[in-house]
C-alpha cells in the first residue's frame, strides 16, 4: 500500500479512501436498521400478523447482531479487511433484495437476519480499521468523522421512514437501500485495499456455542421484557436470561483458560478500558430507552402523529452529525475526561427535564432539550470509546472493538428492558391507586402513562449521574501513562 503523505486524520490519501469506502457502507447499514421501526404497523396490515410476531423483525435483527458481534474479533484476524468488508456488504445487500421481494413474513424474516448478518461486522472492522492505519494523536478526528454517520443515519431513519411510509409501499424502504449498497460493493471492489494483518488463530467451537447462548439469551430475554412481550416472572423472559446469564458465566471461564480465546479478556486488566466500558454502557441504556420512551410519549399521551414524533429527534440527530467531528478533534487535543464530564451533565439534566414532561410541555420545548439530549451523547460516547481503545496494544484492538461493540448492543437491550419495565409496572401502580374505573378514563390513562415516565427517566437519570462519577476516575490513554501503544504499520 502507498504511503502518500497527504496530511490529515488518516495519513494518507489511500487510508483516506479505505475508511470512506467502509464508512458509506456502515451508513447504508445503519439507516436500514432505524427505518423499519416507523414501517411495523403497515407491514403488520400488510403481512396480516400480530404485533408479538411483526416484533421479531427488530428482535431477531438485534439478535443476530448480538450474537455474531463476538466472533468479529477472530473474524477480523483471520480474513483479510478486503474479503471480508465485501462479504458483510454482499450478506447485507442479499437480504435487503430477499426483504424487498418477500410475499409473507418467513420471507421477510430471512433478509432481515441476511442484512443483521451483514451489518454485525461492519462497524467492529471499520473501528479496528481505524486503529491500525491512524496514529494515536489523530484518532479522534478519525473517529469524529465516523461519527457523523453513526449519529446522523439514525436520526433521520425514522423521518425519512414516515415521509416514505405515508406515501408509498414498505417495500420502497428496502429498494431505495439497494443502489447504494450495491454502488459501496462495486466501489469496494476496485478501490479497497487491506490493512490489517492477518493471522490463522484457533476456532474454539465451544466458546462459540456459550457466546451465541450468553449473548444471544440476554439480548432476546430482555428485548422480549422490553417490547411487552412477557413479564420478568414470564418463561419467555426467564428462560433466555437465565441460560445467557449461565452460558456468560461459562465462557467468561472459558476465554480464561484458553490459549487462544475467542475474545481477550485481558482488555479488562487496562484500568482505562476497564473504567470506560460501564460508562459506555449506562450511557447506551439510557439513550436506547430515551429514544423508545419519548415518541410512546408523544404519540400516546400527546396524541402526535409518528411523522412529528420522528421530527423531534431530526435537530439532535443533525447537530450530533455536525459535532461528532468537532468533538473527535476537541478529543485530540484535550482528551476525553472533560468532554465527557460535559456530555454526561447535559445528559443528565435533559432527563431530569423530561422527568417532568406533562401533557401541556411545549413541541418545541421537547425538540429542544432532545437536541440537547443529542448533543451530551456525541460529547462523550466517541471520545469515550477512542480513549477505551487507545488504552489498549494493538494485538488487543479487535477484541476490545468487539467487546465494546457486543456489551453495546446487550446494554441497550437491558436498559430498554429496565426502563419500560419500570415505566410499565408504575402506571399500573397509579391506576389501581386511583380507583376500578381510573381504567376507563383516557384522562387518567395518560396520567398514569405520564406517572410511568416520570419513574423511568428518573431511573436513567441516576444512572447517568452514576456513570458522572465514574467519569470523575477517567485519565487520558497515552504512552506516557502506560497504556496505549503505537498503532503499527498497515500490511502492503
Amino acid at each position: 500500500m502507498r504511503k502518500e503523505e497527504t496530511g490529515g486524520a488518516f495519513g494518507s490519501r489511500s487510508n483516506f479512501i479505505v475508511v470512506m469506502v467502509m464508512i458509506l457502507g456502515v451508513f447504508v447499514a445503519i439507516l436500514n436498521e432505524t427505518l423499519l421501526n416507523v414501517a411495523l404497523p403497515q407491514i403488520r396490515a400488510d403481512l396480516d400478523i400480530p404485533a408479538s410476531k411483526a416484533q421479531w423483525l427488530s428482535t431477531g435483527y438485534l439478535l443476530v447482531i448480538g450474537v455474531l458481534i463476538p466472533m468479529t474479533a477472530y473474524l477480523m484476524r483471520r480474513f483479510p479487511t478486503r474479503s471480508l468488508f465485501l462479504s458483510a456488504m454482499a450478506l447485507f445487500m442479499a437480504g435487503t433484495l430477499v426483504a424487498a421481494l418477500s410475499s409473507g413474513f418467513e420471507p421477510l424474516l430471512l433478509g432481515r437476519i441476511l442484512q443483521a448478518s451483514g451489518t454485525g461486522l461492519l462497524f467492529p472492522l471499520l473501528t479496528n480499521v481505524v486503529f491500525s492505519v491512524v496514529p494515536m494523536e489523530k484518532r479522534g478526528s478519525a473517529m469524529g468523522t465516523i461519527g457523523i454517520v453513526i449519529t446522523f443515519a439514525p436520526a433521520i431513519g425514522p423521518t425519512l421512514s414516515g415521509i416514505i411510509v405515508e406515501h408509498f409501499s414498505w417495500r420502497v424502504l428496502f429498494y431505495s437501500v439497494l443502489p447504494i449498497a450495491l454502488f459501496v460493493i462495486l466501489f469496494a471492489y476496485y478501490k479497497l485495499q487491506n490493512v490489517t494483518e492477518t493471522s490463522k488463530p484457533r476456532i474454539d467451537l465451544f466458546s462459540m456455542l456459550l457466546s451465541t447462548i450468553g449473548f444471544g439469551g440476554l439480548v432476546y430475554g430482555f428485548s422480549s421484557a422490553g417490547e411487552g412481550h412477557g413479564s420478568w416472572n414470564s418463561l419467555t423472559v426467564l428462560i433466555p436470561v437465565i441460560a445467557g446469564g449461565i452460558a456468560l458465566l461459562l465462557f467468561v471461564w472459558r476465554q480464561l483458560t484458553l490459549k487462544e480465546p475467542l475474545l481477550d479478556l485481558r482488555t479488562f486488566t487496562y484500568r482505562i478500558f476497564s473504567l470506560s466500558t460501564p460508562i459506555m454502557m449506562i450511557v447506551m441504556m439510557a439513550m436506547f430507552s430515551a429514544m423508545l420512551l419519548l415518541p410512546m410519549f408523544l404519540q400516546e399521551a400527546l396524541q402526535y402523529t409518528p411523522l412529528e414524533a420522528g421530527l423531534v429527534m431530526l435537530p439532535g440527530g443533525i447537530l450530533m452529525g455536525i459535532m461528532s467531528p468537532i468533538n473527535g478533534r476537541l478529543f485530540d487535543r484535550f482528551g476525553a475526561k472533560w468532554l465527557s464530564i460535559i456530555g454526561l451533565a447535559l445528559l443528565a439534566n435533559t432527563l431530569w427535564q423530561f422527568s417532568g414532561l406533562t401533557p401541556e410541555t411545549p413541541y418545541a420545548f421537547i425538540m429542544v432539550m432532545n437536541t440537547l439530549l443529542m448533543l451530551g451523547i456525541s460529547m462523550m460516547m466517541m471520545p469515550v470509546m477512542t480513549n477505551a481503545l487507545n488504552a489498549l496494544p494493538p494485538k488487543l484492538y479487535t477484541h476490545g472493538t468487539a467487546i465494546l461493540s457486543t456489551l453495546q448492543q446487550v446494554s441497550g437491550a437491558i436498559g430498554t428492558a429496565l426502563l419500560v419495565t419500570v415505566m410499565s409496572n408504575r402506571s399500573a401502580s397509579f391506576l389501581v391507586e386511583a380507583g376500578e374505573d381510573a381504567a376507563s378514563d383516557p384522562a387518567m390513562t395518560i396520567a398514569a402513562m405520564m406517572a410511568g415516565m416520570k419513574s423511568a427517566f428518573l431511573i436513567a437519570f441516576g444512572l447517568v449521574v452514576l456513570a458522572l462519577i465514574l467519569t470523575l476516575l477517567l485519565k487520558r490513554a497515552n504512552r506516557s501513562s502506560g497504556e496505549g501503544e503505537t498503532a503499527p504499520q498497515p500490511s502492503h
